[in-house]
């Protein structure tokens, strides 16, 4: 998969070349290109923003310098997004269905926007990482590589994948490793079992118990078994 990057400031996507993005990029798993919109400025002084029409504060990135960075990276088929808390929230749902797009181009916005006519023109989709606002798009731009790399085959183990949070639609179980103690806290006994169906079956009652206590909401929009249902009765009759 490849990411294009349109930017003001592409030193602020050095942590990318981290951790396991940076190994993916290495294997070639994906691409990550970083373009500078302020390349494409005809000004001598590569400005690229203006006062708004109609008055107000702060500025706005110019039209003219931002398609010209799209249609440098521009393919056919490549899926636009715009990052604006004007959009869509980011959800696992909407991470899963990009990681199957083979090109996609990020456009991060600054200061008071960008005009709206290079919006209009390029058609992108709308996308938010949550309702605040951030100085640009370059943070939520990072959010929505970082999650939707995850997914690309071969960047991750597929186990992990099923396993963690929202995979699911709910959240992970609890984890533990080595020392079996810690300040009197033990590792549960079923863990250390052996009998997998029975670790199974404790770690997806556990992540419907952690659900239930983090994020209680996410249990509406989800199926479950008789017996699970039974199971979220009585976490909430206990309650």
């Amino acid at each position: 998969m490849k990411f294009d990057v349109l930017t003001l400031f592409p030193e602020m996507f050095t942590p990318l070349k981290e951790s396991i993005i940076g190994r993916a990029m290495k294997n070639g798993n994906i691409d990550i290109s970083i373009t500078n919109i302020r390349d494409f400025s005809k000004d001598k002084h590569k400005k690229v923003d203006d006062t708004p029409y109609g008055g107000g504060a702060g500025m706005v990135i110019r039209t003219d310098v931002v398609y010209d960075a799209y249609a440098s990276v521009k393919t056919d088929g490549a899926k636009v997004i715009y990052l604006t808390p004007q959009g869509k929230t980011l959800d696992q749902k909407k991470v899963q269905e990009l990681s199957k797009e083979k090109h996609i181009i990020l456009l991060c916005g600054h200061y008071e926007g960008i005009d709206e006519r290079v919006i209009d023109e390029i058609a992108p989709e709308e996308i938010s990482i949550g309702d605040y606002v951030l100085t640009g798009g370059e943070l939520p731009a990072m959010v929505l590589i970082d999650s939707v790399a995850r997914y690309v085959e071969g960047v991750l183990n597929s186990d992990s994948i099923k396993e963690e949070s929202f995979a699911s639609g709910i959240l992970e179980y609890p984890q533990y490793t080595r020392p079996e103690t810690f300040k009197g806290r033990e590792v549960p006994e079923i863990l250390k079992s052996g009998h997998h169906e029975n670790i199974e079956k404790w770690r997806r009652k556990k992540a419907i118990e952690t659900t239930y206590q983090k994020r209680p909401d996410l249990l509406e929009k989800e199926s479950f078994t008789k017996e699970e249902i039974e199971y979220i009765k009585n976490l909430k009759e206990n309650k």
